[in-house]
């Protein structure tokens, strides 16, 4: 009798073979919110941008909590810091983090070049949050195409964090709406609490707007950010 439900299981995997797999589109980030809005993460083999607009938007603890959660998934992320103003010292460990300094957004266009190239990353992240405006202006829209296009041979996650609308090619635009403070941080569960809002997307979500925002300066980086 076992043999012939063997036999039997055999035949039916012959004739119904499993599908394979669907490949993943998404780099889950761990964040709640920010999971479901985007239903389901960081497309995978295209560029997010978030725009984070306001001076203390939470962008800086957004970078923290991702590679945390690379870290506790088993997965190495890249930074590209835009200008060497990235704080890695309240990570603990960062054992999960490759931390490109750059000074210049230019070095950090060249970096995110060569890193999607080298395509050994799950997540990269372009930090030009603090570079200054006329800087970014001078980055042609020709070099996010092109890094869109080097994405889409990938199977990294790419994410861009600037402080106004930048990356033309972006399949993704999504807008940090807080404003946060000392007081704000000192909630243990703080990173919980960013809210994210979609801009744009060419993935099949919401599309939404947002006014144009201000210029602001360029402090040094901190928790806050």
């Amino acid at each position: 009798m076992t043999s012939k439900v063997v036999d039997l299981r055999d035949l039916l995997a012959k004739r119904f073979p499993h599908a394979p797999p669907a490949p993943r589109t998404t780099l889950i980030t761990g964040l709640k919110s920010l999971d479901e809005i985007t239903g389901g993460g960081f497309p995978i083999g295209a560029i997010t941008e978030i725009i984070s607009p306001r001076l203390s938007a939470g962008s800086c603890s957004l970078i923290h909590s991702l590679v945390r959660a690379a870290r506790h998934d088993g997965y190495f992320v890249a930074l590209i810091d835009g200008r060497d103003s990235f704080d890695p010292t309240a990570l603990n460990n960062s054992s999960a983090l490759l931390w490109v300094r750059c000074q210049k957004v230019f070095e950090a266009i060249k970096a995110t070049d060569i890193l999607l190239r080298d395509g050994n990353f799950p997540l990269l992240i372009v930090d030009l949050v603090l570079n200054a405006p006329e800087e970014l202006r001078k980055i042609p829209q020709t070099s996010w195409y092109r890094l869109q296009r080097l994405a889409e041979t990938t199977s990294t996650a790419c994410l861009v964090l600037t402080r106004q609308n930048l990356v033309s090619s972006a399949q993704l635009k999504i807008v940090l709406e807080n404003s946060w403070t000392l007081k704000t941080l000192e909630n243990e569960n703080a990173t919980a609490r960013l809210r994210f809002r979609i801009q744009r997307s060419h993935l099949g979500s919401a599309v939404s707007h947002q006014p144009p925002s201000s210029d602001y300066g360029e402090p040094r980086r901190s928790a806050v950010g």
